[in-house]
């Protein structure tokens, strides 16, 4: 298959702008071929680098007497709670999937923040979710919710983890994009967490879990771009979960976890082999040599750029420790994964991707990271006038309703005042017998 042109417009089709492209051209020294353009083109998007917000999360506090492992040092925090145990925590948003597949985008949402918990070492103990749909008297809103309900329910419940807490809100604000934040707590010993790290010139460079297939695709992309009637037109760019294979990834993981087998892991969620090879090698100031004949595919015929930017779930990228490979393989294979050699680590500082014996891509890992080279803006602010005046609102002047009864009606015929029974009984809050 003949490879696009590189071209501005292409690279405008793939989300970047026009002072984006050049910087990656002056990067490489050179135009970027097609494989080179996806990869920039997802690291650098909004949901992996965070490049439009993380000024301002950077002025949140990151400080702690108990914190051992603080926001964006790894796939998820670290809170030390006495008795050589830690908690592991954090959660994330799956807005825009959501908003175009409801089902598979919340159910991938609740994958994705599992994977961050167990690749920590730490086993998921609880979830959470915070949700956010326009006026439930629209059909479309209804459907929204609907889906993104049971999208969390049948994800978590088959999974195996009680969800335990959380909130929903309605409000015209959020009418065709909802807001879908989930959240996994996880437990683990000091001695027993692992890094998404990569070093040790020869590692061998592993992918275990699914197979790969085509779903997903500029997931990262897509995620970061503005909700309008074209995004119904980009369902394949939605992520598809198996939470079954999930909970056998989730005990392969932590078993070679607990018996010290590799240097560092990774799971593959936004952006897929892109992102994993790329933020191991940059934080272990190393590189990858990586031969995409060797991933695992479902589907025939996967082009290099296909296989780069595929965020089929239920999958990691790992270094191991010299000489444990067979180990690994025999773990996952026990669990009835994939577990493959793809290639090893190197000390270049680049990520080289292969694909039937010839080079399709050569980037610097550094410059696609957060914190590396990868673009970071400080947009201009303004405070919403609504603020104001729900500040100005005084609860203690407020004046008495002519029909108490019919005020009372009214309060509790809300929707954000109603029993969410419907919601959390869907929501399996016993699974594992210890909440």
């Amino acid at each position: 298959m003949q490879e696009p042109k590189v071209t501005l417009e292409l690279a405008l089709e793939h989300g970047l702008t026009k002072e984006e492209f050049e910087k990656i051209c002056e990067i490489l020294g050179r135009t970027p071929n097609y494989s080179e353009l996806g990869i920039f083109s997802v690291m650098w998007s909004e949901h992996c680098s965070y490049k439009n917000s993380i000024a301002q999360l950077k002025t949140l506090p990151r400080e702690g007497g108990r914190l051992l492992v603080g926001a964006g040092e790894e796939n998820a925090g670290l809170i030390d709670i006495g008795d050589g145990l830690a908690i592991a925590f954090k959660i994330e948003s799956h807005n825009h999937p959501s908003a175009v597949e409801p089902y598979q985008g919340a159910a991938t949402g609740v994958g994705g923040i599992l994977r961050d918990i167990f690749t920590m070492g730490a086993r998921p103990i609880a979830a959470l979710n915070s949700l956010r749909f326009g006026s439930l008297e629209d059909s479309r809103t209804r459907y929204l919710f609907e889906g993104v309900v049971k999208g969390i329910a049948d994800y978590g419940n088959c999974f195996g983890v009680p969800t335990v807490a959380g909130e929903v809100y309605f409000d015209k604000s959020y009418q065709g994009n909802p807001l879908v934040n989930a959240m996994a707590v996880g437990i683990v010993k000091h001695d027993k967490t692992a890094s998404a790290i990569a070093k040790g010139k020869g590692r061998k460079v592993m992918i275990v879990g699914s197979a790969t297939g085509r779903d997903g695709i500029h997931g990262a992309t897509f995620a970061s771009e503005e909700i309008s009637e074209k995004s119904e037109a980009k369902r394949p760019s939605v992520q598809v979960g198996d939470p079954f294979t999930e909970k056998l990834l989730l005990e392969a993981t932590l078993e070679i976890i607990k018996e010290d087998l590799i240097i560092g892991i990774q799971d593959m969620g936004a952006a897929g082999i892109s992102c994993s090879s790329s933020e191991m090698s940059a934080k272990g100031e190393a590189g990858m040599r990586i031969d995409l004949d060797k991933v695992p595919l479902r589907e025939d015929d996967m082009t290099a750029y296909e296989i780069m930017l595929s965020e089929s779930q239920e999958r990691m990228l790992l270094v191991a420790k010299e000489g444990c490979e067979e180990r690994i393989m025999e773990i996952f294979d026990k669990w009835d994964l994939n577990c493959e050699i793809i290639g090893e680590v190197t000390d270049t500082g680049r990520i080289e991707i292969y694909r039937n014996g010839e080079l399709k891509a050569d980037v610097p890992a550094f410059d696609l990271v957060l914190g590396g080279g990868a673009p970071v803006y400080i947009r201009d602010q303004k405070k919403p006038g609504y603020i104001e005046e729900k500040h100005s609102f005084d609860l203690n002047n407020i004046a008495e309703p002519e029909n108490i009864e019919d005020a009372f009606k009214k309060v509790f015929s809300s929707t954000n005042i109603a029993s969410k029974k419907w919601v959390y009984r869907q929501y399996d809050s016993m699974v594992r017998t210890n909440t």
